[in-house]
């Protein structure tokens, strides 16, 4: 069983928040695999489903980004989950717009969702960070992700997040990978190969050498006029 965690802050007003990526994340799975509605429990919203082999529980914890672990904590305590099982789908500011990674373990960064994880399980949990760009000064950074995404992010957003719900079955069974190459098909697929043109008949095709019907004898008269 895996437990998968986005994170975002609860309201209307956040909803199109760069905070609520994590939120849009998941959301788009469920939508994507026919997960079952949400409920209210472990002091958020959880759903559930199945992604290949793997069961997994969604969970959108609503007790505000900085509070995030106490649901993250409540959640995995009860299914008897250990921190390698938890994947947090978070906003990223250190990676540029439409950047994705994978990560098992290490820092919060600074991140106040993750700070909180960390208190209430620890720093061995998954993450895929999803960036979001840096408005490029520390002071602006808290403006910068509670504000709505850009009308030009729409575009790569919306194919980023149908790249999540593309990879989620690789990523449930641990082939982060194939998830990344998923996410890479929506955010640049293929270039199709242009079909060769047909050589017109009567421009391409090989010239006739003329038919030489002279006898031996006039050619080699031929040969000294």
């Amino acid at each position: 069983m895996r437990l998968f965690v986005g994170l975002g802050n609860p309201g209307a007003k956040y909803v199109h928040n760069r905070h609520n990526v994590g939120f849009m994340a998941v959301d788009h799975i469920a939508s994507d695999h026919g997960f079952g509605p949400w409920r209210g429990k472990f002091q958020g919203s959880v759903t559930e489903g199945r992604l290949g082999r793997e069961k997994v529980i969604l969970l959108k914890p609503e007790t505000f980004m900085n509070l995030t672990g106490q649901s993250v904590g409540e959640a995995m305590r009860f299914y008897k989950l250990a921190p390698e099982d938890v994947m947090v789908f978070h906003d990223e500011l250190d990676l540029a717009p439409g950047k994705i990674r994978v990560k098992q373990g290490g820092g919060h960064a600074g991140h106040n969702g993750l700070r909180s994880i960390h208190q209430h399980i620890g720093p061995d949990y998954g993450r895929v960070r999803i960036g979001i760009g840096h408005p490029g000064h520390k002071d602006r950074v808290s403006g910068y992700v509670l504000h709505d995404f850009a009308r030009a992010d729409a575009e790569w957003l919306d194919d980023l997040l149908r790249g999540i719900g593309d990879g989620a079955i690789d990523l449930a069974e641990g082939d982060s990978a194939k998830f990344l190459n998923a996410i890479g098909l929506r955010m640049k697929p293929p270039v199709k190969a242009k079909k060769a043109e047909k050589p017109s008949a009567a421009k391409d095709a090989p010239k006739a050498d003329p038919v030489d019907d002279r006898n031996p004898m006039q050619k080699l008269m031929d040969k000294f006029k």
